[in-house]
């Protein structure tokens, strides 16, 4: 339960937070629509409340100190929230599209071909794919929601597992050419591809023990263009089991190597309400993942 006599009033922490968005005390001011006097004032009555300096006066410049850094960050947080929860309330954000990231595997080999049916339930929403091998926070106005990769859990942030997908080594059968590999080591022979901005490969390897391996080549190319060329019996890769259960089906592709048994999708959003359009793909997806 929160306690509220010990909270210091909302004027002073929006002075404070408008203070760090502009860089400024005279900004501030002009931004909540007061006198600069009137945010110093504020300003120096949160430090009094708190008991400690938020701000380093010994310069020209303001600057925060590390205690002020921390409740910048924390304030940050909570009135993102805010703002998130009262555009959800009011619906004043549901007209901005949908935006989903995820990686550019993901989206080609399993989203992709799913996404009529979302858009023939609900036609009036909008959305933007965001494709990407980083690791992309949801944030207000822009990701509503992260497909990551992994084991769930990323701090400040609500996950929930969508499916499990273990990872796979994967090559065309024009690659082996019927000498399936059965030892790790063999495959520093081949050539490898990799998606741009990520090291699965050399992951994969560093829990071989093959840390300091080097293999014959190594390509990085976007990820949809890393499955095209293991494929065409280019190199070998590092997937997702989802991502190419229907080329390991038709023959496309061997797997030769599995791990992370365990790990697999998780839905990553920013905690509190929720938008209309969101909601809607949430529903959605769990649906779609279900019968995968």
């Amino acid at each position: 339960m929160i306690d509220w006599g010990r909270l210091p009033s909302l004027s002073a922490l929006r002075a404070f937070c408008a203070f760090v968005q502009t860089g400024s005390v005279t900004d501030a001011g002009l931004a909540l629509n007061v006198s600069h006097a009137a945010i110093s004032q504020q300003l120096r009555s949160l430090e009094t409340h708190l008991g400690t300096p938020l701000l380093d006066r010994s310069s020209r410049a303001l600057e925060l100190t590390s205690d002020g850094r921390d409740l910048a960050r924390a304030l940050e947080d909570g009135f993102g929230r805010i703002a998130s929860g009262i555009e959800a309330v009011t619906n004043a954000d549901a007209q901005r599209p949908l935006n989903v990231a995820c990686t550019s595997t993901f989206a080609s080999a399993w989203l992709m071909p799913r996404l009529a049916g979302f858009q023939a339930e609900h036609p009036g929403i909008d959305m933007i794919m965001t494709p990407s091998p980083a690791l992309t926070d949801p944030t207000p106005g822009a990701i509503d929601v992260a497909i990551r990769y992994g084991n769930g859990g990323w701090a400040g942030l609500d996950s929930e597992p969508l499916m499990e997908s273990p990872l796979v080594v994967v090559g065309a059968p024009s690659l082996f050419k019927g000498q399936i590999p059965e030892n790790p080591k063999e495959l520093i022979d081949f050539p490898w591809l990799e998606e741009l901005g990520t090291t699965e490969s050399t992951s994969w390897f560093a829990t071989r023990g093959l840390i300091n391996a080097r293999v014959r080549s190594r390509t990085e190319v976007p990820g949809n263009l890393m499955l095209d060329g293991a494929r065409n019996g280019q190199g070998v890769a590092v997937s997702t089991r989802i991502a190419v259960a229907e080329d390991l089906a038709a023959g496309r592709l061997i797997a030769v190597f599995e791990d992370r048994l365990n790990a697999g999708y998780h839905l990553v959003t920013r905690p509190g309400v929720h938008r209309a359009p969101l909601k809607a793909f949430l529903r959605w997806i769990r649906r779609a993942a279900v019968k995968t």
